[in-house]
């Protein structure tokens, strides 16, 4: 079980794992640096207990201990009870959930092993906000997507606000880092997916036209602004538009994943 130990200095060197939590280009060097990531809230917190990740503390207001003590009883990581006042001095904000928990990382699976018996996948290109990615993650657990492919340079699903947008869909859905930008989608088509790119560019058809009668899809996303780069555009097999009413042209990535991801799941196959 949880050791309870109570803080009151705020600059108790035991409290490192959740300094100044709003610093987002400090976060990301020291948690990848040090092999950690932080899961904030009751809910979301279970949820990475449950995926396995070995966990490094916790750190909670006094009312949250009860409410989270079958999961503190489960694990022999230290528990730090703080005062509210200490948590927001602590993490730079008002930690309203009252709970968090750090966590190590797990080495990334290889790509092969992400998609074995996988029908339908997403790969994201460049999306660099944060609370984007966790929301694709949550829609593709919930419309059935069976795994989640990014480039290098995609924010990290495992950042604090990825996996609280995402509501802790980042501990459930299979996920990796694709090893070669420039055949990425080349690769997957080799290994019978057809790949679609949601794209403005020139030949894309309605999402449920592009779809229709496949087997294997691999639905192409990109970055905020430009979208996909020309070299995935023009390496996907397909490209596919979700069509809007005259004058608008698109959608925040997000919800255009969450439409393309329920096309994609009530597609009939040939």
């Amino acid at each position: 079980m949880a050791e309870l130990v109570e803080i009151t200095d705020p600059a108790d060197p035991r409290l490192a794992d959740y300094r100044d939590l709003r610093d987002v280009q400090l976060r990301q060097h020291l948690e990848v640096e040090h092999g950690l990531f932080l899961a904030e809230g009751e809910k979301v917190v279970r949820r990475a207990v449950d995926s396995g990740h070995p966990v490094r503390s916790f750190l909670m207001a006094p009312r949250w201990v009860e409410p989270l003590a079958d999961v503190l009883a489960r694990t022999e990581a230290p528990c730090y009870v703080v005062s509210e006042a200490l948590a927001e001095a602590v993490t730079g904000f008002h930690v309203h959930r009252g709970a968090l928990a750090s966590l190590e990382r797990q080495p990334l699976p290889a790509l092969d092993a992400v998609l074995a018996n996988a029908r339908t996948i997403i790969v994201l290109e460049d999306i660099v906000d944060h609370a984007n990615v966790g929301a694709i993650f949550r829609s593709g657990a919930a419309l059935d997507i069976d795994a989640v492919l990014l480039s290098e340079r995609c924010a990290d699903p495992l950042y604090r606000r990825s996996i609280k947008v995402g509501m802790g869909a980042v501990f459930t859905m299979p996920w990796t880092r694709l090893p070669d930008w420039h055949r990425g989608l080349v690769g997957l088509s080799e290994r019978g997916f057809t790949t679609i790119a949601l794209t403005l560019a020139d030949g894309a058809v309605a999402i449920e036209e592009a779809v229709a009668g496949l087997g294997k899809v691999a639905l192409v996303m990109g970055g905020e602004g430009h979208g996909l780069s020309p070299r995935w555009t023009e390496s996907a097999d397909r490209r596919a538009i979700i069509p809007m009413a005259e004058g608008i042209d698109s959608l925040n990535v997000a919800a255009a994943s969450a439409v393309a991801c329920y096309v994609a799941r009530t597609r009939s196959e040939k």
